[in-house]
């Protein structure tokens, strides 16, 4: 074929594909690269939100850096994430090695275990904030948990558990491993059905116990289905804040404050759009090197 026909067919069809993910591509810059470097060079700047924009170069960046709030907002979002690295996917592991065997109505509890995610998060800050309510009706408490300790004999556990700043973080990041195991659970699960059912057969013919096959078969295979729900667990919590408004008053913003009830604030409060776009880059940079350092982190797990 003559070389110059031969490019001429070559860049049709890069153009044909091309038009192809045209509408695609264009609606990803619209709603998302366009976004994101307006607010990169919104963050320069002092902005209440109408009205012309104050160049301030890196003044909000050096005034966050020193922002107690910001930092504490931070913190209350790592120890949310932590709660559900542990306790949340260690739960949706467990009942994914449970329903990956042969036990009776198993569908029935995978359908179970899936319906919290799918839930909305404020019925599901309203549903805890009946459950948790510490007040009392006719001698008798209206939330559900308090009614229940009280009933058995446990008076001196009755709490105000989204009242007291000493509990309400701790108790929204159980509620929030509440809601968010059934994703782990589902990933898990499809990630143990796809290990070879011979790999647990030789096993148990070279004599390895139930633990031995834990920790050589399916632990080392499944370490990809298990880095991947670490990652996506880690992004989802730390930007958790539609379930801490649903389920607490203004009186603990402080206590439970995260990250984005930090921004929301800087831009609805305080009108200071330019310093809620610094956060929100720096908020972003952190999630980055967050996801970076645990994936360089499981690669050498599972290269040692």
């Amino acid at each position: 074929m003559n070389p110059k026909l031969k490019a001429a067919t070559i860049f049709k069809d890069n153009c044909e594909n091309f038009f192809f993910i045209l509408p695609a591509f264009a609606i990803f810059c619209v709603f998302y690269i366009y976004p994101f470097m307006n607010m990169i060079l919104l963050s320069f700047h002092e902005w209440p939100g109408i009205g012309p924009m104050r160049f301030i170069g890196l003044s909000n960046y050096t005034e966050l850096m020193k922002d107690k709030l910001w930092w504490s907002s931070l913190w209350h979002a790592g120890y949310i994430t932590l709660i559900a690295l542990i306790f949340q996917n260690a739960l949706a592991f467990a009942l994914a090695l449970a329903c990956d065997r042969e036990i009776r109505m198993k569908r029935f509890y995978r359908l179970v275990f899936f319906i919290p995610p799918v839930l909305s998060e404020v019925v599901v800050g309203l549903i805890w904030n009946w459950i948790l309510n510490p007040e009392m009706q006719n001698g008798q408490y209206i939330g559900l948990l308090n009614h229940v300790l009280y009933a058995s004999g446990f008076p001196q556990l009755v709490h105000n558990w989204l009242g007291d700043p000493k509990t309400a973080l701790t108790t929204i990041a159980i509620v929030n491993s509440w809601k968010g195991f059934g994703w782990g659970f589902i990933m898990l699960l499809a990630g143990l059905q796809t290990i070879d059912r011979q790999l647990y057969e030789a096993a148990m013919i070279d004599g390895a116990g139930p633990w031995k096959t834990f920790t050589n078969v399916i632990i080392p295979l499944m370490l990809p289905v298990m880095l991947v729900v670490v990652i996506l667990t880690i992004l989802g919590c730390m930007q958790v804040f539609v379930l801490i408004l649903s389920m607490v008053n203004e009186g603990l913003v402080n206590h439970t404050d995260v990250p984005v009830l930090r921004i929301l604030s800087s831009m609805s409060a305080t009108n200071r759009f330019g310093y809620a776009c610094a956060e929100a880059v720096n908020f972003g940079m952190i999630l980055v090197c967050i996801s970076f350092i645990t994936k360089k982190l499981s690669d050498k797990v599972k290269n040692a």
